[in-house]
């Protein structure tokens, strides 16, 4: 199951704004965080690029939590 919405590593909703046409004008969760390259890497190559990750999966649950540190 690999469509825009969920995530390919589990399947969840990945809680993607740009697939979500009610959404899509929004900037996605993921622009404000940094994704080790090593978990995409983890990805088989016919899913990398296809779909977000889901932010468990991305690791990055803590980054979206904690207030940006720019």
């Amino acid at each position: 199951m690999n469509d825009s919405q969920h995530c390919p590593a589990c399947g969840a909703l990945n809680q993607c704004s740009l697939a979500d046409p009610r959404s899509a004008t929004q900037a996605c969760w993921c622009y404000s965080v940094t994704i080790d390259p090593a978990v995409l890497q983890a990805l088989p190559a016919e899913l990398r690029d296809q779909a977000c990750l889901c932010p468990r999966c991305a690791a990055v649950e803590a980054q979206l939590q904690s207030p940006a540190s720019h």
